[in-house]
């Protein structure tokens, strides 16, 4: 059931970003109405953020009867299988489902990351290339977490950046995505202020204009509130996470390395396409 308008903990020999660990900025213009919660909630190829932008709940509705014995063999299908990596052990079920930015049509990743953090910087080759490869079936998106007033002016990048390429005025997606990491890891530029983030967009072909109109624009104002309240469903307190289908949330720590990751990730988009 649709609600309302849409949208890896690291702790593996202690990489991660955490909310206490990450970097305060100085004062800037950030359009944002609220910051995260405190308090962790039990539970969140960038062209998915293109389409229908919508936070989808899973239905509370019961099954229709005639379904229910089809519903029950499914189930039986993947508590039979012998899958390698358990729960409680190498990802966490969120009870209960939470919502995905988009609709069912699809199993749902999302990568939960900041900007700013060294460790999500580390999984960018990683899941780049596990979504060169990944099923058809399968949506990769990712949520900016914002821990602070310099993770809300990067979440704004962020969401600045998803709507020009909807727009057609930021071409080459990735290419900009890693460009905002090298210059804050690689360069020392910590793009701290509007302007700043004005200038890296400009030398990425976007012009003065297309850039203040779509920054200060409803569109990524609501996505930002939406961003929001996903990581405090998903109980996010570090990055980067990943969340599957609004069901599982795991990370390089609970998986035992970057690479076991994508194969947690793929193990879990099986057993949720098997049901």
């Amino acid at each position: 059931m649709k609600n309302y308008i849409w949208i890896f903990a690291l702790t593996f020999f202690a990489v991660a970003c955490s909310k206490e660990e990450a970097v305060e900025a100085p004062a800037t213009n950030v359009v944002v109405e609220e910051s995260v919660p405190a308090e962790a909630a039990t539970a969140p190829s960038e062209a998915t953020l293109t389409e229908t932008l919508e936070v989808v709940e899973e239905s509370a509705a019961e099954a229709e009867p005639e379904n229910q014995a089809i519903m029950l063999a499914q189930a039986d299908t993947v508590a039979a299988r012998a899958w390698k990596y358990k729960e409680g052990q190498n990802f966490t079920r969120m009870i209960p489902t939470q919502p995905t930015v988009g609709g069912a049509d699809k199993i749902e990743v999302a990568e939960v990351f900041m900007y700013s953090c060294p460790h999500c910087f580390d999984l960018e080759s990683y899941i780049n290339k596990w979504e060169e490869t990944k099923d058809p079936g399968v949506r990769l998106v990712r949520i900016p977490a914002m821990f602070n007033q310099l993770a809300q002016l990067h979440a704004q990048l962020y969401y600045t950046e998803i709507f020009l390429v909807q727009g057609g005025k930021l071409k080459d997606h990735n290419g900009f995505r890693n460009m905002v990491f090298e210059e804050f890891h690689r360069r020392g530029n910590q793009l701290t202020s509007e302007t700043a983030i004005q200038r890296l967009f400009i030398r990425a072909g976007v012009s003065e204009d297309d850039f203040k109109r779509t920054w200060s624009s409803f569109e990524v104002n609501q996505a930002m509130r939406v961003g929001q309240d996903l990581t405090r469903r998903y109980g996010i307190a570090s990055v980067p996470m990943i969340i599957v289908n609004g069901k599982y949330r795991t990370d390089a720590a609970s998986a035992g390395s970057y690479p076991k990751l994508m194969e947690v990730i793929d193990e879990l988009t099986e057993r949720e396409g098997l049901r």
